[in-house]
């Protein structure tokens, strides 16, 4: 038995050992992650992923916390991802593993880990997806993703969390309408967190106003960010959609919270559970999943054919060297890239020609 056969049978053993060690060879993309990753993906499907996301300051951290404790006392085992800048220098998390769960700290069923957004604009990389599987093969119950707050990119997390929660600080005031186009319409349940301070109020009442004008894509009745069809046959059901109509939208709520004090998380718990079961029951989980999965398919062949032509690119003397043809005015950018592409497509008539 080879050392990552090895890694696979002890992750699925539930060796938490195993499991920081998957994810740091996922992380790093060390050899073989790939084959590894492939392995994984047979015993995903068990978990439910919350994303926390909302503008820095806001309490994530804390609430957070105070979720994977909660979710602990019902008996629940929580993996979290906390999605940190990348270090300038080494690509890493600049805050490593930070210990900011104090609620359960030392308690192995509340594993967490920070990873780095390394560079990407949403500042979730492929391979905290491929972290989220690990966790979800290794059994945990609830998987929750923190995001590093960064804006309006942070849409990115929609590609990975079944439901995703934005946190909104109270006397937000006119910073709902600026964000309404972005992150806000992400939401599948707004969280007003810190509602013990003053401005609470109007924050819950705006993001109300919002919801019941329908403003912003599909808050009320469209289900957040998800699909509005209503898929007649799906994995998570065992019953048929007798009709299609009598499914009704998911309307985004809104939860106050006081993290600090644990106030309102068993309602957010609650709110989650609902949302979970809306997905179920109208048959957006499965299409939800058909996406990420055919989003996972397009950018592994975009990196995969981005490392192809690197390769040829330096087979052709490096990049810097047909720019300066380009430059000389000896050919143009469009002509390199067809000239690089050729092979490839090349290969893909050989192949269709082969299956005909």
């Amino acid at each position: 038995m080879s050392s990552d056969e090895e890694l696979l049978e002890a992750l699925l053993a539930g060796e938490h050992r195993a499991l920081a060690r998957v994810i740091s060879k996922i992380e790093n993309r060390s050899p073989g992650y790939r084959d590894l990753v492939s392995e994984i993906y047979a015993h995903t499907g068990g978990a439910d992923v919350i994303g926390i996301t909302g503008s820095p300051g806001a309490g994530k951290s804390t609430l957070v916390d105070k979720l994977a404790e909660t979710y602990r006392d019902r008996g629940e085992t929580v993996g979290v991802i906390a999605i940190d800048p990348s270090s300038p220098f080494t690509g890493g998390a600049v805050l490593g593993d930070r210990i900011r769960m104090a609620s359960t700290v030392g308690d192995m069923d509340v594993f967490v880990r920070s990873m780095s957004a390394r560079g990407t604009l949403g500042g979730l990389s492929t391979a905290t997806a491929d972290a989220v599987k690990a966790m979800d093969a290794f059994g945990k119950d609830k998987i929750i993703i923190e995001t590093v707050g960064a804006g309006q990119n942070e849409i990115d997390i929609v590609r990975t969390a079944d439901t995703v929660a934005v946190l909104v600080p109270p006397g937000s005031g006119d910073d709902i309408q600026t964000l309404k186009a972005g992150i806000l319409e992400i939401a599948d349940v707004f969280v007003v967190n810190k509602a013990d301070r003053p401005g609470s109020d109007r924050t819950v009442q705006e993001l109300r106003d919002m919801i019941q004008l329908g403003d912003g894509g599909g808050m009320s009745g469209g289900g957040g960010h998800h699909s509005q069809e209503v898929i007649d046959a799906h994995d998570d059901w065992d019953g048929e959609v007798e009709d299609a109509e009598e499914v009704t939208g998911w309307t985004t709520p809104i939860v106050e919270t006081v993290a600090t004090k644990g106030k309102g998380v068993d309602d957010l718990i609650s709110e989650f559970a609902n949302h979970r079961t809306y997905l179920v029951d109208s048959g957006e989980h499965a299409e939800q999943v058909r996406g990420r999965y055919a989003e996972e398919i397009r950018t592994l062949l975009r990196e995969d054919v981005h490392a192809l032509l690197e390769e040829r690119l330096a087979e052709r003397g490096g990049i810097d060297d047909l720019a300066e043809s380009v430059r000389q005015g000896e050919t143009d950018p469009y002509s390199i890239a067809g000239e690089l592409l050729d092979p490839v497509e090349d290969c893909l008539d050989e192949l269709e020609t082969e299956d005909a």
